[in-house]
C-alpha cells in the first residue's frame, strides 16, 4: 500500500482591501470570482473616501491561491491591507 500524499489546502481567506469606487463592489467581486480554486465572493464596504473603498473580502474556495488572488486585486487596481483570518485544510490522497 502506498502512501498517502498530505495536501495543504486554503478553503477560506478574510481579507481587508483597499479598492477604488470604480469598478464596483459587484463587477470586483464577479472579476475575482474568476480566478482558479473561488468558488464564493462576500463582500462588504467598510469604509468610503473621495476616491476609495475599504472592503472586506471573505473569499471561498477549495485551492485559493493568495498569489493570484492578490494579483488580480492589483489588476483591479486595488490593494490588500491585510489577511485578516485564512481557513486551511489537510487532504490526504492516497494514490
Amino acid at each position: 500500500m502506498s502512501k498517502p500524499r498530505e495536501v495543504i489546502l486554503i478553503t477560506r481567506l478574510v481579507l481587508d482591501v483597499l479598492k477604488p469606487h470604480q469598478p464596483s463592489v459587484i463587477d470586483f467581486s464577479r472579476e475575482l470570482a474568476r480566478v482558479p480554486g473561488v468558488r464564493r465572493i462576500d463582500i462588504s464596504v467598510l469604509e468610503v473616501d473621495a476616491e476609495t473603498e475599504t472592503v472586506k473580502l471573505v473569499i471561498d474556495g477549495e485551492n485559493i491561491e493568495l498569489e493570484k488572488i492578490s494579483e488580480a486585486i492589483k489588476n483591479l487596481g486595488g490593494a490588500i491591507h491585510s489577511v485578516d483570518a485564512a481557513v486551511v485544510e489537510r487532504v490526504d490522497y492516497r494514490r
